[in-house]
């Protein structure tokens, strides 16, 4: 069964085009550029925000990107139980626009940060981890604002409710701060929000889901996505 992605494009993204080459041409998908001024999703089943630097991250990491028109089809779509899912620059739009908790601050060490992380998967039922065979996954950030902070009744919410659902590790799936490379509270990597059909990562899975690259741990993500619709 193919499902039709929707890539939603902002001036400054860049990962776009990795995310609808991944879904498209290497997991067979329908897959279609949604620009930010549209006013129509054009039945997508699934929107993707992608990373990068919309509007160049002026005043905060999307903090303009959550006023374009497409957001606001983007929001209700999600409030209607749409899938979405924000990765990187996309998770900062959905915590601007509030369908996500919290906010994403600079990195604790004021450097930008790119590199491969280790992120250990910490809900296993979720609509963007069924599918997940591993316990932890190996995907590279890049990232200046990926220090994820919520306030203590808000993290108190996301644990009780089994919303945090990728945490930064190491090789051994051992979660500890010394894995956290950016300082985000938890060690969190990832979140989804009550009802569970919105995501939001910092990690890139678009990146790591071609066998060329020599790593496909991102292929389970989308997969997973793409399963729930069965």
């Amino acid at each position: 069964m193919k499902i039709r992605f929707g890539v939603v494009v902002f001036p400054g993204s860049n990962c776009d085009h990795d995310a609808y080459y991944s879904v498209k041409q290497l997991l067979g998908n329908d897959a279609e550029f949604l620009w930010h001024k549209e006013h129509s999703l054009k039945n997508s089943d699934v929107i993707i925000l992608p990373g990068g630097f919309s509007y160049g991250d002026y005043l905060r990491s999307g903090a303009i990107a959550k006023l374009s028109p497409l957001m606001n089809e983007v929001t209700n779509f999600a409030e209607k139980g749409g899938i979405v899912i924000g990765i990187c620059n996309g998770f900062q739009i959905l915590t601007e626009s509030g369908l996500l908790p919290g906010v994403l601050l600079k990195n604790d060490s004021l450097k930008f940060a790119c590199k491969d992380v280790f992120i250990k998967v910490t809900n296993k039922n979720s609509i963007f981890t069924k599918s997940l065979i591993k316990d932890y996954l190996k995907i590279p950030i890049a990232h200046g604002e990926g220090n994820y902070f919520a306030d203590e009744a808000t993290l108190t919410s996301l644990k009780a409710n089994n919303q945090i659902v990728f945490k930064y590790c190491n090789q051994d799936g051992e979660v500890n701060s010394l894995y956290n490379p950016n300082g985000s509270i938890d060690n969190i990597a990832g979140i989804v929000n009550k009802t569970g059909n919105v995501l939001g990562m910092m990690p890139h899975p678009e990146r790591v889901c071609n066998p060329i690259l020599g790593n496909t741990d991102g292929v389970g993500i989308f997969k997973s996505i793409m399963n729930s619709f069965k």
